[in-house]
């Protein structure tokens, strides 16, 4: 039988044969190790994942095993190291000062939103994508292997092409993925076991003892950044759109921006994620035939939870827009959002934002094709209640 926690003791059967035979010829990125969100992860965390059931690693993606096996053998003793040198001053340090959780189901806008705020980097701070990759490791490893770890990282997003580092703005659930094991994004690598963690999604069926190791380690890698950086925080996770009851508790004066958009755009960009990005994570074959409907659930998931509880936030800590406003006058958006939370806003920012802005009016969206009637009226159906929320066509 299963531990509580889901892993299986040593000596069981199913241990024994941790790789899955698969036959396909048509597997995209096979050969890829760009974009591979368990390359941080520890010996302990990656022995633990491979045990759980429905975690077999398929024949085709045993060399992307391999190397995150390697690459945990490089973290772990860092790991120990860090926590050793650090973890004093990590516990000494304050909790965040009324962070800025950026909400909204993902392309919807979040990232372009996180990057925007980021660059005030005089008030603000944000976990950047090496931090969140190499949680455990980052305060005494990234100078020395940031440039290293780099190789492992494509130069742009496959999904979108927009640009992307070992310093972008990123989101801090890739961190909660690998130390605790207790998020979603674990079902990009381990499809077959996606019905054990949408739960992690809104967390509300945690037992008590699994939410408070969540938050105890989003309260730690929390105090490393402020540890690091000194700054309010600024982050952005699509799950949190789901977590505003908890979030709330642990930051009663939590600062929400929440970004959406048309329902239909967000449909179809989730399809081409799947098809691009989600091949880089793979260590199982993904069904495509369920997709379109486990898109159609996971919205449902995260706005059921979005719409019960975004009436809990005080309304000078809410700020709610749409993607098309934030395309039209990024500049002015930014400017109303400070203006709401009363925020400073130096000329040094204005600079950086006008600066970047510029460089990115090159940028050019995705062209989709139009998605198939009885699909528009399926997302329709369950998603009504985004539509009449933001007053979206159908």
């Amino acid at each position: 039988m299963p531990r509580p926690d889901g892993t299986l003791p040593p000596n069981h059967p199913a241990t024994r044969t941790l790789f899955a035979p698969m036959h396909s010829t048509t597997l995209p990125h096979r050969w890829n190790l760009q974009g591979n969100h368990l390359m941080g992860i520890t010996r302990d965390r990656w022995r633990t994942l491979r045990r759980r059931p429905h975690h077999q690693v398929a024949s085709a993606y045993w060399h992307r095993a391999a190397a995150m096996t390697l690459t945990s053998w490089i973290s772990t003793p860092l790991s120990q190291w860090e926590a050793w040198r650090y973890d004093a001053a990590i516990a000494a340090t304050d909790l965040p000062a009324d962070p800025i959780f950026i909400l909204g189901h993902w392309r919807s806008g979040t990232t372009w939103l996180h990057e925007l705020l980021a660059l005030d980097i005089e008030h603000l701070a944000y976990p950047n994508t090496y931090e969140v990759m190499s949680p455990t490791t980052f305060l005494l490893s990234e100078p020395g292997l940031s440039r290293w770890f780099a190789n492992f990282l494509p130069r742009r997003r496959p999904m979108d092409n927009m640009r992307l580092s070992l310093q972008s703005p990123q989101e801090d659930e890739f961190e909660i993925a690998l130390t605790t094991l207790q998020s979603y994004y674990l079902a990009l690598s381990f499809p077959e076991a996606e019905h054990m963690y949408e739960r992690y999604l809104t967390l509300a069926d945690l037992s008590v003892e699994e939410l408070q190791q969540w938050q105890t380690q989003f309260l730690w890698f929390l105090k490393k950044l402020t540890l690091k950086h000194g700054r309010p925080l600024v982050l952005k996770s699509p799950p949190h759109t789901a977590r505003i009851r908890l979030l709330l508790q642990l930051f009663p004066k939590a600062r929400f921006i929440h970004i959406h958009r048309h329902p239909y755009e967000v449909f179809r960009s989730m399809r081409r994620y799947y098809h691009t990005a989600g091949w880089l994570n793979c260590l199982q074959k993904p069904d495509l035939q369920t997709l379109d409907q486990a898109i159609l659930r996971r919205y449902c998931l995260l706005y059921d939870a979005y719409f019960e509880q975004r009436s809990l936030i005080p309304s000078d800590q809410f700020y709610e827009l749409a993607f098309t406003d934030l395309e039209q006058a990024p500049a002015a958006q930014i400017q109303a959002i400070y203006q709401h939370f009363q925020l400073p806003y130096a000329d040094t920012f204005t600079a950086r934002l006008q600066q970047t802005l510029q460089a990115r009016q090159q940028y050019r969206k995705n062209q989709y094709a139009p998605l198939e009637a009885n699909l528009c009226q399926q997302i329709f159906q369950q998603w009504h209640e985004s539509f009449a929320a933001w007053d979206y066509s159908p």
